[in-house]
């Protein structure tokens, strides 16, 4: 073949890893092409991970306008959240930033295809129109998840089911699955099928700093939004009077030093056998980035010395502990001498640690603690929901969020 015959398919776009691969497999049927330009399409195409990809990011619901703002403080244009996603457009190098950058994202993902299916035929026939040997090698293992709403196909399982028939039908022998795990979304709304995969494995909460639990955690995304949300600076003190294993405080000393979440972990696209190798420099401007001379005024206090253990561990962990003053003290004991400030905090509330008249008599005395210092700003997650009778005061704003599946608010004072 000429390579002639080669521009005008780069011309026509028949070999770009477009988001419509059933759209171009139409085109090549129906266009006059021999069947060796055909042939090379399938099996020498450019590869998925090659050039301008769909990428996508998933947030905690209440939490997708922040983590909007970070993928446009990253350089990127995201869309609107669709069904708890945010897309993009990226290269796999950016999808590899976004694993590390993003504070408040769940999970990165590459979009294979997007086409309309109203059947299963159509569903299969529209999953085997793709390229599969250029994603996945003959022994990778190919886990499929399936949402639906809004459409004829809504049976999960059976999605699920026919989806991994139509990939495995791609291979002679069907998959070996032995080696490595590609993990696939695939997303059926008013029966338009979106196949995403998931590049960051395991969410992106686990930052790796946090090797032991406390009593009633925080996800690590949702601490990092919630200091954001805060309008907290790193020129201004920071208190977490209630710091539990630490997760608040390490939080804002990452987003002070400019320490990506992401630095101290693995992702699973660096396993994607035919993927460009591209962490390696994302880690490189990852670390170029770190502030490593900044001294926050950070402070976490905690009356339960065994929490203040796992909280000095946890920053010793995610290499912040220098820039975190972490002591056991009672809440009550709490004063500054700066006239201004942020105190930022995950109190005790009563699914799991207090109830009733506990907590109002707690929440009474934080309010004392609040209202004695010069002029500080105060943000408070709980799920209770006398929080601000008991506190005594109206919130001058509040905001719906989620830890993992307990709904709470977040007030702002």
């Amino acid at each position: 073949m000429s390579a002639r015959y080669v521009n005008v398919l780069y011309k026509y776009n028949i070999f770009s890893p477009a988001l419509t691969i059933r759209r171009e497999y139409r085109f090549l049927n129906k266009v006059r092409i021999c069947s060796f330009c055909r042939a090379l399409w399938y099996n020498n195409a450019v590869s998925i991970f090659e050039g301008t990809l769909g990428l996508s990011v998933t947030a905690a619901s209440g939490i997708e306008a922040v983590t909007k703002k970070e993928l446009t403080d990253l350089g990127y244009a995201p869309g609107g959240a669709e069904f708890g996603r945010i897309p993009f457009e990226g290269t796999f190098a950016d999808a590899a930033r976004c694993n590390l950058f993003l504070r408040t994202a769940d999970r990165v993902y590459i979009t294979i295809c997007k086409f309309r299916a109203e059947t299963f035929d159509e569903l299969f026939d529209g999953i085997k129109a793709v390229n599969w040997r250029q994603i996945l090698p003959e022994d990778a293992v190919a886990v499929v998840n399936a949402k639906s709403r809004g459409s004829r196909l809504f049976a999960l399982s059976a999605i699920q089911r026919v989806v991994k028939k139509a990939i495995a039908s791609a291979y002679t022998n069907g998959l070996k699955e032995t080696a490595e795990t590609y993990s696939f979304d695939v997303i059926v709304v008013n029966d338009e099928v979106t196949v995403a995969l998931d590049a960051s494995g395991t969410a992106l909460h686990k930052r790796g700093y946090r090797t032991y639990v406390g009593d009633a955690p925080l996800r690590e995304t949702l601490a990092a939004a919630i200091v954001l949300l805060s309008g907290w600076k790193p020129e201004y003190p920071f208190a977490d009077p209630f710091c539990g294993s630490g997760t608040l405080p390490i939080e804002a000393a990452l987003i002070a030093t400019d320490t990506a979440p992401g630095l101290k972990r693995s992702f699973a696209a660096e396993k994607f056998r035919f993927a460009p190798k591209v962490y390696d420099e994302a880690r490189t401007e990852a670390a170029d980035r770190i502030k490593s001379d900044l001294k926050p005024r950070i402070s976490g206090f905690d009356i339960n010395p065994d929490a203040v253990k796992l909280a000095l561990k946890h920053a010793s962990n995610a290499g912040v502990n220098d820039k975190i003053h972490i002591q056991a003290a009672d809440m009550r004991a709490f004063s500054s001498r700066y006239a201004h400030g942020y105190m930022v905090t995950n109190p005790p509330y009563g699914e799991r640690l207090m109830r009733g008249k506990e907590l109002d008599v707690l929440y009474r005395d934080l309010n004392k603690v609040y209202t004695s210092l010069d002029d500080w700003r105060l943000a408070l997650i709980t799920s209770y929901y006398a929080f601000e009778r008991a506190f005594g005061a109206k919130a001058k704003k509040r905001r719906k969020l989620y830890n993992a599946e307990l709904e709470a608010t977040l007030y702002f004072y």
